[in-house]
């Protein structure tokens, strides 16, 4: 992480902390997930949006369009790190415009997108667009993208519920490595959801990504959580699982930097403390450091619900910005939102969220410091 970003982000940081003093919302916020629609192509195991979205669940709740989204972004103030989520996010066509009002408004220094890496021409020419648009405006603004690989070959498919997805997936890697080659400011990042469904298939996984030589993998645990209506399956695996595939995932990272490969960068070090952090809070069962979730992070679902993150959701919504004229702020200063933000505060919640927890890292200053020693000594190894 380079110093100008550095600053920023103690900048984003110290906001937050005063938002959290004063009760408030802040100047300025770490992430902002956007949910842009609800639309999907996949019928995942481990999630149930684009099932329910392919039985007309969601036909009374249209996705918010663009002069609602401009409104919501102008209300919010600057965001550290703008990130897409869906139903499948590259189903909106106008996907690099919602990117482009977002570096207008929120100013992200950086960009993140995943994909179901089912309609490959498609995520190519619209990745082209968003850069080449960015470009245009005078911008370099980072942007990564990253296909879900939950399995090698059949697995995969039978995980994501598409027959023939990880031909797609191998597709995709390819149209994205030459937008990559083009693009510096392009990064291809590959991730896994860890659920029981694919537990066995990791070390199968791991060597598959391995073999592509991309230069970002990351992994996640599968989680029931109120935005993916999958409270009721059974796909979390237990703590000690969980634990034995991340020694083993770290220790594969660790050994290909002692070979030369691409070098352990302090973003790789915050991953490897919140894997730690995640086994802790799944042993545990509550919040091992505070959770700043609806102070740092947001969450702006489709259709213009405000969450604190994706695991509470729709059971502990803040509101609804198209019910307070797409004024974020006024939606925070609600009694509901004050109500749901009160019960994160008093620890009455706990989750593995990565996107929440790597947030929570870097406010929790003895957690940060732990990242900051473990980068330096790695430095000197």
């Amino acid at each position: 992480m380079k110093a100008v970003g550095s600053l920023r982000l103690a900048r984003h940081a110290l906001a937050v902390y005063r938002g959290r003093l004063t009760r408030r919302p802040p100047s300025r916020w770490l992430t902002l997930t956007y949910s842009v629609t609800s639309h999907c192509q996949s019928r995942c195991q481990t999630c149930r949006i684009g099932e329910l979205h392919q039985k007309g669940a969601f036909k009374d709740k249209p996705d918010l369009t663009l002069e609602e989204v401009e409104k919501i972004f102008r209300s919010l103030g600057p965001v550290y790190f703008f990130n897409v989520s869906g139903g499948e996010p590259f189903l909106r066509s106008d996907l690099p415009r919602i990117v482009d009002l977002a570096a207008e408004h929120l100013r992200p220094a950086l960009v993140h997108i995943p994909t179901n890496a089912l309609a490959p021409s498609r995520i190519e020419a619209l990745c082209r667009e968003i850069l080449t648009l960015n470009r245009k405006r005078g911008r370099r603004l980072p942007l990564t993208v990253k296909p879900s690989i939950d399995g090698v070959g059949p697995v995969h498919d039978r995980i994501r519920g598409v027959p023939g997805n990880f031909q797609k997936l191998e597709e995709t890697i390819v149209r994205l490595k030459l937008v990559e080659e083009e693009f510096p400011e392009f990064q291809l990042e590959l991730g896994t959801i860890i659920s029981r469904q694919n537990l066995p298939h990791l070390k199968e996984i791991e060597n598959y990504v391995h073999s592509l030589g991309v230069k970002s993998y990351r992994n996640e645990i599968a989680e029931r959580r109120s935005e993916f209506f999958n409270q009721d399956d059974d796909i979390t695996p237990g703590p000690e699982e969980y634990r034995k595939v991340l020694q083993r995932f770290v220790q594969r990272r660790v050994s290909a930097g002692k070979k030369g490969a691409t070098p352990i960068g302090l973003t790789e070090t915050l991953r490897r403390v919140y894997y730690a952090l995640a086994v802790d809070i799944m042993t545990q069962r509550r919040q091992v450091i505070p959770c700043y979730a609806g102070i740092s992070n947001l969450h702006l679902n489709f259709d213009g619900d405000l969450w604190p993150c994706c695991v509470l959701a729709y059971d502990h919504s803040l509101g609804n910005v198209r019910r307070h004229g797409y004024n974020v702020r006024e939606v925070l200063s609600t009694p509901q939102a004050q109500e749901v933000l009160t019960y994160i505060r008093q620890g009455r919640c706990h989750c593995p969220l990565a996107n929440q927890w790597y947030s929570n890292i870097v406010l929790h200053p003895p957690t940060l410091a732990r990242v900051l020693l473990k980068h330096l000594a790695q430095g000197r190894s």
